[in-house]
């Protein structure tokens, strides 16, 4: 496996790398194959980057055949809010396209994945790559074009996103941040439209990839709502999805097992929840990985 950290430049960036867990290919055996690329966005509110959502399940998934990458984004206390983290995302999905052939990725099998607040960065994505604002700073900072950050599916862990009755206010706040005042100029959204926009069960349209999502239903921090609301949004577009929701557990349980449990409580454990990545791994084959 080659393992290898890029430094993400792209506007107010200030320390975001994405890190690449590239798997071998042998040609001699196998000639010249090219695997689907899983970048993960961890959550942790637009406040910290969990590590417990990152390597851990970057290896879980090289065992679907999968290359793996894990974006370690910019949060708020390096004073960036929006859009800075969809570009820091953008500009990733961007650099594996422009570097598929070297690393072996079918450029059409890119699949960025994100846990908590970095399913609303995820999902952002997926709701706005087509946007001609995004576009128009995507040209700016890098030169290319939405076909180069077009996402070609989404995995959803426990998401946040909705800003109404069920939000998680932490993630909206600093995501938002100086701009619930001064408004947002790429936009032109007032502060408190730019929230509105970051709803993201009002932006799906039939321009999103196919989705992953799972929950759970007693996730207390970001309530169920969020997934449901974006479920109904997706069938309602015509977007093609599978959703799973495990009856037992809180919030933020990466993987379920002990591997990515936080010490000492061990909490995040449950017998259920470990059958998510399975799942997942069948989704990607049915949808990505050709027999």
């Amino acid at each position: 496996m080659k393992y290898e950290v890029i430094d993400i430049k792209i506007a107010q960036s200030v320390q975001a790398n994405l890190t690449l867990y590239i798997q071998d290919q042998y040609p001699e055996v196998y000639g010249d194959r090219k695997r689907p690329m899983v970048l993960i966005c961890p959550g942790g509110g637009y406040g910290h980057v969990s590590p417990r959502e990152g390597e851990a399940i970057a290896m879980q998934l090289l065992t679907a055949g999968c290359h793996a990458a894990v974006l370690r984004y910019d949060i708020a206390e390096h004073g960036v809010v929006f859009p800075q983290h969809l570009l820091e995302l953008a500009a990733s999905v961007s650099y594996i396209r422009e570097h598929a052939e070297e690393l072996t990725v079918a450029s059409n099998q890119i699949i960025v994945g994100g846990f908590s607040a970095g399913g609303h960065l995820v999902a952002s994505l997926g709701c706005f790559w087509h946007e001609e604002w995004l576009e128009t700073l995507m040209k700016k900072e890098l030169g290319v074009t939405k076909e180069s950050y077009q996402p070609n599916g989404l995995i959803l862990a426990y998401p946040v996103i909705t800003a109404g009755e069920f939000a998680h206010r932490g993630s909206f706040e600093n995501v938002v941040g100086k701009k619930a005042v001064e408004g947002c100029e790429c936009t032109g959204l007032s502060g408190k439209e730019l929230e509105a926009k970051l709803s993201l069960e009002n932006q799906v349209t039939a321009n999103m990839p196919p989705v992953f999502m799972w929950h759970t239903f007693e996730d207390g921090a970001v309530p169920l709502e969020n997934s449901l609301f974006f479920a109904s949004a997706l069938r309602a577009a015509g977007v093609k999805f599978e959703y799973h929701v495990f009856p037992n557990g809180g919030h933020g349980y990466s993987l379920g097992t002990k591997e990515t449990a936080c010490v000492p409580s061990l909490k995040e454990i449950d017998p259920q929840i470990p059958q998510w990545i399975e799942l997942c791994k069948n989704w990607i084959k049915y949808n990505f990985i050709e027999d």
